[in-house]
């Protein structure tokens, strides 16, 4: 068979991700606060890009003839205010001159010091430190005891020493190296470091610095004057039957009272067993929501969170300047590429914004039952349900639910919560899991700590309430809900 070379043309179909695409792809995905980030970073890089100004600013009461659409999205569609901001273009710029406070302005940006300001050595207030440079910041844990280690050290071997021992010390405050390993990378002696060692545990705060959980307790105690005490004897000798909650073998070990035990672990559960915890630099992180829920009557509305999201507008003096038949070639070109990219991405913005709004709409009405009765009426969805429903794809209705969070009459969640798998009952239809997580939640809030239920105790509760379930699954919810076994709940007295 001879071999030879032919051209065939076919038409075709395929999926190309330009990078317009990947933008409006990845604008769906962001939460709040970073599609701000976004957008403020994509107004650095496009001058075609400006904030729309405020409607009670002095630029928007100066120009209520030429105020746009809260987005504008083509080049004609803004032809007239083109006109009409170049003819009362002179007229601004006589009004600049005569509103501007030069005597402010030449104050700020002159050479000589300012007599109103005490900036010290700075030229001017724009080279001082910012705000941020006089706000306080938490105090590390590290830097609290390199503090009192620099008062209380004798010399400088001191504070060498010193200095290994709270290097090594992790978030919650207990030593992570043995001594042997600092004074080989130090150069001292295993006694030196000891002796080193018990002196920081002798800084605040109390029971820092300890090998493990019971030297963290004795340390304290023996601050306290209660070193030769009964609690003191448990945390030497007795933790592992503390652990398993065992008060009858406490007892028995120590040969007191089930009372005389009791007043002791009181003391011990006074003490604070990571003495690190208060200076750990965990900063609040606050979620902002994209939507929100409100009840009006009998009817629930859905709003948008707008609030901080930066109003977009084509820029009409670049705009300009692109009908500008003097403006260069290459320049004319840069702001054709420039608008189009700001164009689509203003687009893509009021695309997300009513795709968020719809996939919220239909996921509500599927939960209606969740805002009118709450967390234990949260009906099984999948993404599917949702995708099918408004003619998406599952993807589009995963990245729409990641990071985005929906304030409601029952508090603030994460649209994803509301996609959950269904749990079967023995009749009736189907339960969220979410639902059963609430129930055994309920079950194990009302049940008595010094007898707490076991996970086969509960999966019966469950079971008499029309719910069927293994018990490996309501081990697995316990664990999700962060609760403990039977044993780790039981209360010793």
């Amino acid at each position: 068979m001879a071999l030879d070379l032919r051209l065939n043309q076919k038409q075709t179909q395929v999926m190309v991700m330009t990078p317009q695409l990947q933008q409006a792809i990845r604008l769906l995905q962001l939460g709040q606060m970073e599609l701000v980030e976004e957008i403020n970073q994509e107004i650095l890089e496009n001058p075609m890009l400006e904030l729309t100004p405020p409607p009670d600013s002095a630029e928007a009461a100066s120009r209520d003839s030429l105020s746009d659409p809260e987005y504008d999205q083509t080049p004609d569609s803004d032809r007239r205010q083109n006109d009409e901001f170049a003819d009362s273009a002179g007229a601004s710029e006589e009004n600049v001159r005569e509103e501007f406070d030069w005597e402010n302005y030449l104050g700020e940006y002159s050479s000589a010091p300012s007599s109103s300001l005490n900036v010290g050595s700075h030229e001017s207030p724009e080279e001082s430190p910012g705000f941020e440079s006089f706000v306080a910041a938490k105090t590390s844990l590290a830097e609290h005891l390199s503090w009192q280690l620099r008062l209380s050290a004798e010399d400088e071997l001191d504070l060498k020493l010193g200095s290994a021992i709270i290097g090594n010390l992790d978030d919650d405050g207990y030593l992570a190296a043995d001594l042997e390993e600092l004074a080989a990378e130090t150069g001292a002696t295993v006694e030196e470091m000891s002796a080193m060692l018990a002196r920081v545990q002798d800084l605040d705060p109390p029971g820092v610095a300890a090998r493990d959980l019971a030297e963290c307790l004795l340390i304290q105690l023996e601050r306290l004057g209660a070193g030769a005490s009964l609690a003191a004897d448990i945390c030497r000798h007795h933790l592992r039957l503390v652990e398993k909650k065992d008060m009858a073998g406490l007892c028995r070990a120590l040969k007191v009272s089930k009372e005389e035990a009791a007043t002791a672990m009181e003391a011990i559960r006074a003490l604070e067993p990571r003495p690190g915890r208060a200076y750990n630099n965990t900063d609040s992180v606050y979620i902002t929501p994209d939507v929100y829920v409100s009840k009006i009557g009998s009817e629930y509305v859905i709003t948008l969170n707008e609030d901080g999201l930066p109003k977009l507008r084509l820029s009409r003096e670049y705009r300009r300047l692109l009908t500008d038949k003097t403006a260069g070639g290459e320049t004319r070109r840069y702001l054709s590429d420039k608008l189009k990219g700001a164009a689509f991405l203003i687009r893509s913005i009021h695309q997300r914004q009513r795709t968020i709004y719809r996939v919220t709409e239909a996921i509500f009405k599927v939960q209606r039952d969740f805002l009118d009765y709450g967390v234990e009426h949260l009906k099984p969805l999948v993404l599917r349900d949702i995708a099918e429903e408004l003619g998406f794809h599952e993807s589009t209705i995963s990245r729409v639910t990641t990071n985005k969070y929906v304030y409601t009459p029952r508090g603030l969640f994460e649209l994803k919560y509301f996609f959950d798998s269904p749990i079967s009952r023995f009749q009736g239809e189907a339960l969220a899991s979410e639902s059963v997580k609430n129930r055994i939640k309920q079950i194990i809030g009302a049940e008595d700590s010094q007898k707490p239920l076991s996970d086969q105790r509960i999966v019966e509760i469950l079971r008499g309430s029309n719910i069927d379930i293994a018990r490996r699954t309501v081990a697995k919810y316990r664990e999700m809900l962060g609760l403990g076994s039977s044993s780790e709940r039981r209360q010793m007295y």
